[in-house]
């Protein structure tokens, strides 16, 4: 490689800023390099450029089959909410009545009522579903619809919170409590196997107390991630409705013994903030680190060596090329002669590709080929008419070592705490997840948000230790409540 190359490879590694010195400009530098977003001239919107858009593709892919797996179906309503749902559910407006745009007036005329741009769409669901729904026989209704939302936040950050998302959000009507109570686990669960098994994210799931809890839910249920820097991202959430939206919107029903009941509904939803997400927990000094079952290229194929056997070797990775891609494999190749292989390799690192796959002369003649991982860094010489099954088996093990690395940082950032004090001083030492306890008044969960920065994130569902004692009070708790810092 010439002293040119070389100096080309070591600018472009400086060209990212190191976590350890600023994270949020790490996580900027980043997303901006591996050209996953570009910002739009609208405050806080961004736009999805289309290695960005295809991880949003493959996550929405698998689960929208999760979804219709379990009997749901997708369906699209209106952006536009009329201002007279929104306070039919006064807790509801009230949750979301600062982040809501309205349109006041259209085609040169002021509107008679003003409309609401969608900040998620429990009221338009009611509504249709107080005209669809008469007898048990309609029920349950098991909707899902794909949209774009807006919540005009004050401080945003690219994926993770802007004015503009993407997301789904489901909503169910049912007859029982029992069976709404049933969607709503079963939903969370979905989440959280999605996460886990294809973003390779570990999670904590729990319920969220009164005060986080989603406006107008009886409970809500959230996963909750780690980033590297130690501050919580919220994955998901699924909401048990009660009969509050039901009531508001005479959404009633003749049951079997012919009288009139409210259903009981849920709604759940993620978003397009999981692809922030998934850069925080992964990511590292060389850039992206994508999970090989959203990556949009999974093997990244590089053919290495002088002119006069250029031909040769680009003609059998090519050959090898269309083996990978017959098995389903995401491929691509680069064969471009004017940029060095250093190049390349610290290219595609910084994109995250999961495999790398080099062929040169050497492997030519001994029908072998390169594989290198981006995770762990290991080249593994293969056959290469072995090179399907062993990409194959390299792409689970990076998935597994990926879900387990992000394991042991959360493990190795979750730490059990008694008193609001000690909260304070470990937070100034190290952020992370903390366990403690919580008498369960509102009170006391403002002071602990107020003097720590530090919000409940949820209680957990599985917890070791049960703690005792309040951390801001001392007096009994009713619940242990995992607490950090979040996005």
């Amino acid at each position: 490689m010439s002293n040119n190359n070389k100096q080309n490879d070591k600018q472009f590694v400086k060209e990212i800023t190191p976590q350890s010195e600023d994270f949020s400009r790490w996580y900027l530098d980043v997303i901006k390099k591996a050209d996953l977003m570009d910002y739009a001239p609208v405050r806080g919107c961004i736009i999805f450029k289309p290695d960005g858009y295809e991880i949003w593709e493959l996550m929405q892919r698998e689960l929208d089959a999760r979804f219709k797996e379990t009997g749901h179906r997708n369906a699209y309503f209106p952006m536009f909410i009329p201002e007279s749902f929104l306070q039919k559910e006064k807790d509801h407006i009230e949750g979301f009545n600062p982040e809501l745009p309205w349109v006041t007036e259209a085609g040169g005329e002021k509107l008679e009522e003003r409309l609401a741009i969608r900040p998620t769409s429990e009221t338009m669901f009611g509504h249709m579903y107080a005209r669809w729904i008469q007898s048990y026989r309609d029920l349950p209704v098991l909707i899902n619809q794909w949209a774009n939302v807006v919540r005009w936040e004050k401080r945003t950050q690219p994926f993770l919170r802007t004015s503009e998302f993407l997301w789904q959000e489901g909503h169910t009507a049912h007859e029982t409590e029992e069976e709404a109570r049933q969607e709503t686990m079963q939903m969370l669960e979905i989440y959280r196997n999605f996460v886990e098994n294809f973003l390779a994210i570990p999670v904590i799931t729990g319920q969220k107390t009164p005060s986080e809890k989603f406006a107008g839910a009886v409970d809500t249920y959230s996963i909750e991630a780690i980033m590297k820097d130690g501050r919580a991202v919220q994955m998901g959430t699924s909401h048990y409705l009660g009969q509050n939206f039901a009531k508001a919107f005479e959404i009633q029903y003749l049951d079997r013994e012919n009288t009139q009941q409210y259903v009981h509904t849920t709604s759940w939803g993620v978003s397009t903030r999981m692809i922030g997400a998934m850069i925080m927990v992964h990511g590292d000094d060389r850039g992206l680190q994508l999970p090989p079952k959203v990556a949009p290229t999974q093997v990244v194929m590089i053919p290495i060596g002088p002119a006069k056997s250029r031909d040769l070797v680009i003609a059998r990775t090519d050959e090898l090329f269309k083996k990978l891609k017959a098995a389903g494999i995401r491929t691509s190749v680069d064969d471009r002669a004017e940029m060095s292989p250093g190049w390349k390799f610290n290219e595609y690192e910084m994109r995250g590709i999961p495999i790398r796959v080099e062929i040169g002369p050497r492997d030519m003649e001994n029908g072998q080929a390169v594989l290198v991982s981006r995770v762990s860094g290991e080249k593994r010489m293969i056959k290469q008419d072995e090179l399907v099954s062993e990409v194959n088996q390299l792409l689970e093990e990076i998935h597994n070592q990926m879900y387990n690395n992000a394991k042991a940082y959360m493990d190795s950032h979750f730490y059990s705490i008694n008193t609001l004090d000690e909260l304070k001083q470990q937070l100034e030492l190290e952020r992370g997840f903390y366990l403690a306890g919580w008498c369960g008044s509102d009170a006391c969960e403002q002071q602990v948000k107020e003097e720590s920065g530090a919000t409940s994130r949820n209680i957990p569902f599985n917890v070791q230790e049960h703690k005792t004692i309040c951390l801001a009070c001392n007096e009994a708790s009713k619940h242990t409540v995992v607490f950090a810092r979040a996005y």
